[in-house]
């Protein structure tokens, strides 16, 4: 009687008959990782001294809310955000081309962005609708930026190829600050001193 080990390697012998077995056998294809951009990107963020949340699109305007909340002295300031923005932010101004004196009395600014880089932890704003002008952004001593995790791109050439360099472009890498001769770290000389990046995900993180 033929045992069960038998009969599977006589298929097996019957299915090999006819192949030329010194035939260099293909190597199995690598299986390359998907890189978390979206992580990449809050830890390069997180590296410049910002805030980063991640969130879902469903809870957008009330984290957006506690951020502000955080980041104003009593939970109270003047908040202004641009036209065009694509969610609401309570009790915020919007912007009708206000001049320096009156941007410098603005607490926070609350944008969207164009482009967010993983590799360098960079937001580029082209000053699109939700974006503002560059004033709006540079001025104002916080601002709370909205990048989309479809808008987290792995690094400078892909953000480029999305971008129209006919546009003004912005790259924020953190929160503005500079060093003296002796490399005491200022910030918010030449920009927001806060950052507050809120990455809206598909689902909750």
């Amino acid at each position: 009687m033929t045992s069960a080990r038998e009969e599977i390697l006589g298929r097996v012998r019957t299915a090999l008959e006819g192949v030329d077995r010194t035939a260099p056998v293909a190597p199995a294809p690598r299986i390359v990782p998907v890189p978390d951009l979206v992580g990449r990107f809050a830890d390069r963020v997180e590296h410049y001294r910002a805030v980063v949340e991640r969130c879902a699109a469903a809870d957008l305007e009330g984290v957006v809310a506690a951020a502000l909340a955080r980041h104003l002295p009593g939970g109270a300031g003047a908040v202004v955000v641009p036209s065009g923005l694509s969610f609401a932010v309570a009790g915020a101004v919007v912007d009708s081309g206000l001049d320096a004196h009156e941007l410098d009395r603005v607490d926070a600014v609350v944008t969207e962005a164009a482009v967010g880089i993983a590799e360098t932890g960079t937001i580029v704003l082209d000053h699109g609708p939700g974006q503002g002008r560059r004033a709006l952004t540079l001025v104002p001593d916080r601002h709370v930026c909205v990048v989309r995790a479809d808008q987290v791109v792995p690094d400078v050439p892909d953000a480029l190829a999305r971008l129209d360099p006919a546009r003004p472009l912005t790259f924020v890498s953190g929160p503005s600050a500079t060093s003296d001769i002796e490399l005491d770290r200022v910030e918010g000389v030449h920009g927001p001193r806060t950052l507050h990046v809120v990455v809206v995900e598909a689902r909750t993180p």
